[in-house]
């Protein structure tokens, strides 16, 4: 798979190191090197971009505040010669956060934790549109979010549930839970389809997990989740309305 990348530079050295280093990576795709945000917004727009390669101190807009002007982003890598920027970076979670001058070393490391996001994003899709064979085990996914100005991974295996709280979600998992700064509207298109369903909007649970269910609440770990007014339907089609309980289907 073609990864589609921007570079995005106002230092013409800076952004020729970046292709230099691209090279040494086949699914890198360099579709456009631009000198500035405002150059880059309007590349966005008029194709699909997988990856930037983004600077952020730049004239005219910041390429942070480019990050925050994007419904819907792609995967950033942020480069700078400015440390004191990387909170802010990590806060619009990007995969990385480089400093200039950029060392190869940490340019392919940031290079795999895109593999690794776009590669558990890509399996997700393949088990659902291939029939599944019984012989053959279940792919993992991971839920990648950033906690302490580090990429947490997370096998959403191990997901309890999932709360908003304002601009942060909190993951729960049998052992810990998880806070970070994002969306839950983003982090459900995150999700293996098919096995996590909204039920509030604020919570989003895995459907495996549900030990009992009535037309109020689910309980998941001996915990109950409330199911909001406009989920309630979606709810009472997934479980059995008759019983308050979980409805299972019996293995053939």
């Amino acid at each position: 798979m073609k990864i589609r990348t921007v570079i995005v530079d106002d230092e013409p050295h800076a952004l020729e190191i970046i292709r230099r280093y691209a090279t040494h990576i086949p699914e890198l795709e360099i579709i456009g090197a631009c000198s500035n945000a405002l150059e880059a917004f309007q590349m966005i727009q008029n194709t699909r971009v997988d990856l930037i390669f983004l600077d952020i101190k730049m004239p005219r807009l910041l390429g942070t505040d480019l990050v925050r002007s994007l419904k819907s982003p792609p995967l950033i890598i942020f480069t700078t010669a400015y440390q004191e920027y990387a909170i802010e970076g990590f806060d619009l979670n990007a995969i990385d956060y480089l400093l200039k001058p950029v060392p190869l070393k940490r340019f392919l490391q940031a290079i795999d934790k895109v593999r690794h996001f776009l590669s558990a994003d890509f399996k997700t899709t393949q088990s659902i549109e291939t029939p599944a064979d019984a012989s053959t085990p279940p792919v993992a996914h991971y839920l990648y979010i950033r906690v302490e100005r580090r990429l947490l991974k997370i096998n959403t295996s191990d997901i309890l549930w999932i709360e908003s709280i304002k601009d942060y979600i909190k993951v729960v998992t049998a052992d810990k839970s998880f806070q970070t700064k994002q969306k839950i509207s983003v982090t459900e298109k995150l999700l293996p389809l098919g096995e996590f369903m909204r039920i509030h909007r604020s919570f989003i649970i895995p459907v495996n997990r549900v030990e009992g269910y009535n037309p109020n609440h689910i309980v998941i770990s001996g915990t109950q989740i409330p199911i909001g007014r406009n989920y309630k339907q979606i709810c009472a089609q997934q479980f059995n309305p008759d019983t308050g309980f979980l409805y299972r289907p019996q293995p053939e």
